[in-house]
C-alpha cells in the first residue's frame, strides 16, 4: 500500500513539472494581446485638448444663440473629454490641474438648465478665464484661449431650430 502511494505521488509530482501546453497557449495570447495594446493608438494630451477648443467655441455660439439643447451637448462633450484625458492621460503631470475646470462647467451647466444669456456669458468669461490660468500653472501659458469671435465650423447653424422658437413664444 505504501509503494502504491509513493508511486501515485512521484506521478503527480512529475506530470506537474511538465510544461502544460495550454498554459504556453494561454501565455503566447497574453503576449500578443499585450504586444497589441502597447501598439493601439491612444490620443494625446493636444488632441483631447483640440476637440475641447472646438466644443468651447461651439459652446459660445450656441449659448449666444440661446440654443440651450446644444450649449447643453456641448458642455458635456467637453466633460467627456475631461474624463476621457484623465482616464488616457495618466502620464502626463498637468491632468492634476484639470480639476480646476469643473466649477466653471458646472456654472455653466446651471446657467444652460436656467436658459440665462447674462449667467452663461459670465460663467463662460469664467471658463475661458481657467482654461488659461490652468495652461499657466501647468507651463502652457503660450497657450492662450480666447472668446471665439468667428464660427468654429461654417457648416453648423447655432440657432435654435424652430421647434425651440415655437415653444419660447408660448411660455
Amino acid at each position: 500500500m505504501k509503494f502504491f502511494a509513493f508511486i501515485t505521488i512521484v506521478i503527480l509530482i512529475a506530470s506537474c513539472n511538465r510544461p502544460n501546453k495550454e498554459a504556453e497557449k494561454m501565455q503566447a495570447t497574453i503576449d500578443s494581446l499585450q504586444k497589441q495594446l502597447k501598439e493601439t493608438y491612444k490620443p494625446g494630451l493636444g488632441e483631447f485638448m483640440t476637440g475641447i477648443q472646438t466644443h468651447h467655441a461651439k459652446l459660445w455660439f450656441a449659448g449666444q444663440n440661446q440654443n440651450w439643447p446644444l450649449a447643453d451637448f456641448e458642455v458635456h462633450e467637453i466633460l467627456e473629454s475631461l474624463d476621457d484625458i484623465q482616464a488616457y492621460c495618466t502620464e502626463r503631470s498637468e491632468i492634476k490641474a484639470i480639476g480646476m475646470i469643473k466649477p466653471p462647467l458646472d456654472s455653466i451647466n446651471n446657467a444652460i438648465q436656467q436658459k440665462n444669456l447674462q449667467q452663461f456669458t459670465s460663467s463662460f468669461t469664467l471658463l475661458t478665464n481657467t482654461c488659461n490660468t490652468c495652461h499657466k500653472a501647468t507651463d502652457h501659458g503660450f497657450n492662450v484661449v480666447i472668446i471665439p469671435t468667428s464660427l468654429p465650423v461654417v457648416n453648423q447653424d447655432f440657432k435654435p431650430i424652430q421647434q425651440e422658437a415655437a415653444k419660447k413664444q408660448r411660455m
